[in-house]
């Protein structure tokens, strides 16, 4: 080293107006500095590695231990991925100490101000739907694993994150809500009740005995379904139809999810068609009826005079 370097001073090592002796010894620090500092950078690479071990079993003990008292499974989740982010930036801090980056780090942090104006700028939307994500996290009127309808999609809701929710819908495949659809358009939660009012439309012919059917079709519901207190079985005809006069049966039943309307319906309709055919009662359908006229023709006879002679033509 102490050859070439008197080499250099001897000679004067220059190339297009470059110094290249500071070029080499430049080069040369630096290896050292690698050198030097090459244990530092594994042992901190290891230490970040562990940190990123550990924060997954912070996160699990936030959500099984210190939140088993919160019946909010999303507040946990949430609890849990914020308990895995602060831990694997503690391990971040402990890996640039350890490297003898405390100045980076200072400077880093002192230009934080300036790049998270640029960054919220350029991310409006996506923090837009972050700090919606935290706002679902807390509301107690959407849970993890209830059934609910948003933005034209409905379906369990199967995750929580801090920028989507996911559905998955009754055909078993997923939908990617973002956070943000939620928070500002209205959503139906069918699980946050446990029973719920099952409408039925139907209609008789006009012949019927409109009392009749009114008590056949409470009686019926009645013996179908059991109504709690304060529940009741609501009969109202709404008006007359072009074939039938319309009426509305309300009755209540176990609903926590759409397939359980659907099969509330299904055992309403079963039991009041079978109500109504074993008493006579007509449950009318449209009947159109189109008259086609016969086409008439008729005959006519036209006369056409030409230089004196007279020709006929028949239509």
């Amino acid at each position: 080293m102490l050859i070439l370097q008197e080499a250099a001073s001897k000679s004067d090592l220059t190339f297009l107006g470059f110094d290249l002796y500071k070029l080499i010894d430049k080069l040369q620090g630096w290896g050292e500095s690698l050198i030097l500092k090459l244990p530092n950078f594994i042992v901190a690479v290891l230490v970040f590695a562990v940190f990123w071990f550990i924060a997954k079993y912070v996160s699990r003990f936030v959500r099984t231990i210190l939140m088993r008292g919160v019946g909010q499974d999303s507040i946990k989740v949430m609890a849990g991925q914020t308990a895995f982010a602060i831990t694997v930036l503690v391990g971040f801090f402990v890996a640039l100490g350890i490297m003898d980056l405390d100045k980076v780090l200072t400077s880093v942090l002192a230009g934080a101000g300036v790049v998270g104006l640029a960054i919220g700028l350029a991310l409006q939307g996506t923090l837009n739907n972050t700090f919606s994500g935290v706002i679902l996290s807390f509301m107690p009127r959407l849970q993890l694993g209830d059934w609910v309808e948003t933005n034209d999609y409905a379906g369990i809701v199967e995750e929580i994150t801090l920028r989507n929710v996911t559905l998955r819908q009754s055909d078993n495949n997923y939908v990617i809500v973002p956070n943000s659809n939620i928070v500002d358009s209205p959503f139906k939660n069918w699980s946050q009740t446990a029973r719920s009012r099952v409408f039925i439309n139907c209609g008789v012919g006009y012949e019927s005995d409109l009392e009749k059917v009114k008590a056949l079709t409470l009686e019926t519901l009645t013996n179908t379904f059991d109504q709690q207190i304060q529940e009741e079985i609501e009969f109202y005809y709404e008006g007359f139809g072009d074939s039938s006069i319309n009426f509305v049966a309300r009755f209540w039943a176990p609903v926590s999810k759409r397939r359980d309307m659907l099969i509330a319906q299904d055992k309403a309709i079963i039991a009041i068609k079978k109500a109504f055919d074993a008493n006579d009662i007509n449950i009318p359908f449209p009947i159109r009826t189109l008259d086609f006229g016969k086409n008439k023709f008729r005959s006519e006879t036209i006369t056409i005079a030409n230089s004196g002679d007279v020709q006929s033509s028949e239509a």
